[in-house]
């Protein structure tokens, strides 16, 4: 028998999906931040939250992409609150930028999830000259 296909005490497994385990929560009310919102799990990750009627920050780097995304979860969810702020965390400036707007928005934050990063990529600097891939991984992410 393979371990993984057991369901654990909380009565999910690995094959749960989002929809599954948030089902139920109203969240309405509540705000949250989601870096790397434009691909992978952290466009699920603002689909559900935004399901379940938290407004979500969307914090990338490409606005175009993050654009896209809103989009599509707004015709699956027209209900959606979603905005998209620029956020590059290789650079302290465009964090610094990101927490200022955030903050003079007035809105609260009760959701941070820190999705975004990058891996393997080529050596580069930041342009703070810090090595990319730690900039942007473990630098602006513990500011």
């Amino acid at each position: 028998m393979w371990p993984f296909s057991k369901k654990g005490v909380s009565g999910f497994s690995w094959s749960s999906t989002a929809e599954q385990v948030t089902h139920g929560i109203d969240a309405s009310g509540f705000t949250a931040i989601v870096t790397g919102a434009s691909s992978g799990i952290g466009v699920e990750t603002t689909r559900v939250l935004a399901l379940h009627g938290v407004h979500v920050i969307m914090a990338i780097r490409n606005i175009a992409a993050a654009r896209d995304v809103k989009e599509a979860i707004l015709k699956e969810i027209p209900s959606a609150k979603i905005d998209v702020m620029e956020l590059d965390l290789s650079s302290m400036a465009s964090v610094k930028k990101f927490a200022s707007e955030f903050i003079s928005s007035g809105l609260p934050l009760n959701i941070l999830i820190n999705n975004a990063g990058v891996m393997a990529c080529p050596f580069m600097l930041s342009k703070d000259n810090i090595e990319q891939q730690f900039a942007t991984n473990h630098l602006e992410n513990s500011t």
